[in-house]
C-alpha cells in the first residue's frame, strides 16, 4: 500500500487531503483517486481528452478508467524505490478537478475503493514465487512480499508472515481501502449484512471484520485529515 515515507517531493495521504481545493479525492491504498459521474461514454471520452492535454500530464503518468457512467483517476507515483503519492500530484489533481468542472461533469468522492488480497504465509519465498508466475503479477516497488498486475487491473497481493500455523482461521482475507468519509457506514453495513467487528484496536485507520462463517477482511483508510481523525 500507498509508501509513507516523507522524502523530498514525496508526501503522505494526509497532506493530501488537507490541502484545499482536491474535495473532489480520496486518498486510497493505492493512490489518490477520484470518481467523475458522466453520464455517458462520450462525455467521458471528452474528460479523458481534456486531461491528456495537460501541460506535463505524461510525466506524471495518471491511471484512467473510462466506462459508460464514469471515469475513473488514480494518481500515483510508481518507480524502482517508491510507491506512493508526491507533491506534482496535488497541482494534477487540482487542474482534472477544474476540468471536470468545466465540463458540468460532478464528481462522487464516495465511488472510490481499491481492493487487496492478503495471504498469510510462514515462508513469503516460498509462497510469493507461485502466486507472481500463477497472476503474470509483479513486484511492488521495494518489495518481494507485495505484487502488483503490470496492467494496473487486478487486485493486488500482500503477503503477511505468520509466526505459527493457523489450522483454524483463514490464511487468505481482503483489505478493502475506503473513503476516510464512507468507513464508517460501509462497516455498518456489513455489519447488518450479517458480519461482526473482530478488532478496532487500530481505528480510525483499519478495522477487522467477519463473515457469519469467520472469514476475515479488513477496512482501511488511508490518512485522512486531521479533523477526522481524533488528533492521531
Amino acid at each position: 500500500m500507498i509508501e509513507e515515507k516523507n522524502r523530498t517531493g514525496h508526501i503522505r495521504p494526509r497532506r493530501f487531503h488537507e490541502t484545499a481545493g482536491l474535495e473532489d479525492w480520496r486518498v486510497l491504498g493505492e493512490g489518490a483517486c477520484a470518481y467523475f459521474r458522466t453520464g455517458s461514454f462520450a462525455a467521458g471520452a471528452r474528460l479523458v481528452r481534456a486531461i491528456s492535454e495537460l501541460p506535463g500530464v505524461v510525466d506524471d503518468h495518471p491511471d484512467v478508467d473510462l466506462r459508460r457512467e464514469g471515469v475513473t483517476v488514480r494518481l500515483i507515483t510508481l518507480t524502482d524505490d517508491y510507491y506512493g503519492l508526491t507533491e506534482r500530484h496535488i497541482d494534477l489533481a487540482g487542474q482534472i478537478s477544474a476540468i471536470a468542472r468545466s465540463l458540468d461533469i460532478p464528481a462522487d468522492p464516495s465511488a472510490v475503493q481499491t481492493v487487496q488480497i492478503t495471504v498469510d504465509a510462514l515462508s513469503g519465498a516460498d509462497v510469493v514465487p507461485f502466486w507472481r508466475a500463477l497472476l503474470g503479477y509483479r513486484d511492488r516497488a521495494k518489495s518481494d512480499e507485495d505484487l502488483v498486475d503490470p496492467g494496473g487491473r487486478g487486485a493486488p497481493f500482500s503477503f503477511q508472515r505468520m509466526d505459527a500455523p493457523r489450522p483454524r482461521r483463514n490464511r487468505v482475507h481482503v483489505d478493502v481501502w475506503v473513503p476516510y468519509d464512507q468507513a464508517e457506514a460501509r462497516i455498518a453495513a456489513a455489519l447488518a449484512a450479517g458480519g461482526r467487528l473482530v478488532s478496532d484496536a487500530d481505528a480510525p485507520s483499519n478495522w477487522v471484520l467477519a463473515d457469519p462463517e469467520g472469514n476475515e477482511a479488513c477496512v482501511g483508510v488511508a490518512g485522512p485529515p486531521e479533523s477526522l481523525a481524533g488528533g492521531r
